[in-house]
């Protein structure tokens, strides 16, 4: 069975039900031109994964996690996954910015969900539900898929502000089990959101290497030890 390698994580086939999800220590911005890696991220976002998952679960989310199989890599179910990118928004950030008359900071009167077609050759462009008809994705799909994410951000907002930490925006992906329900899949990590601390403002994710804003593992950490209340074990 063919391994999947992508910018930072690994598929691994168990069996035609089951892969193993290794989470590496590289990171990429900017479509791939700016690359490094930083011993101990895998480990991290392997574990916040596992933490944002169990969570969404008990709160009713379907999600591909099954287990973990060591530090960094989980065992997840096998999906015929959809070729979209869904981005939440809480707060204007990134490239909204260039899209809206708003502030960096300005917390939004309600999330904005938006959709981008998973190619890299495209460069992830951002779509609309008439794209996404053309992709095969039915409208009935494209609302449950958009449903689902606004849950999550619900239930992730409030369990972060908790900690201290404003969730200002993320990016998830989706599939189909062999039943043909839509499920979350990939991963919940400081790699996939935007995470502020909520007095400073200041952030711990990956835009820490994106712009060269300090140490991001230090970042990754504080996520993590806010969340556990723990060190990290790597």
């Amino acid at each position: 069975m063919e391994v999947y390698e992508g910018k930072a994580k690994k598929m691994i086939p168990i069996d035609d039900d089951k892969l193993i999800m290794e989470f590496k220590d590289d990171a990429t911005a900017f479509d791939g031109t700016k690359k490094a890696r930083f011993k101990g991220k895998g480990w991290l976002n392997a574990q916040l994964s596992v933490i944002f998952f169990k969570l969404l679960e008990e709160h009713g989310i379907k999600t591909h996690f099954i287990g973990v199989a060591g530090g960094n890599r989980l065992i997840v179910e096998k999906l015929d996954m959809y070729p979209l990118e869904v981005v939440v928004r809480n707060v204007v950030a990134g490239s909204l910015k260039k899209r809206l008359p708003l502030p960096e900071g300005y917390e939004l009167p309600e999330p904005i969900v938006e959709l981008y077609y998973k190619n890299d050759e495209l460069h992830d462009p951002m779509i609309n539900y008439y794209h996404a008809k053309v992709l095969g994705i039915s409208l009935d799909e494209i609302k449950k898929i958009e449903e689902i994410a606004l849950k999550v951000n619900e239930i992730l907002k409030d369990y972060l502000a908790k900690k201290g930490i404003i969730l200002v925006d993320f990016k998830l992906e989706f599939g189909k089990d062999k039943n043909g329900d839509i499920v979350l899949a990939d991963e919940i990590s400081p790699d996939t959101c935007r995470f502020w601390d909520a007095k400073t403002k200041r952030s711990l994710d990956k835009d820490v290497f994106r712009f060269d804003k300090g140490d991001l593992i230090e970042a990754y950490k504080e996520i993590y030890e806010r969340i556990t209340g723990e060190k990290p074990e790597f």
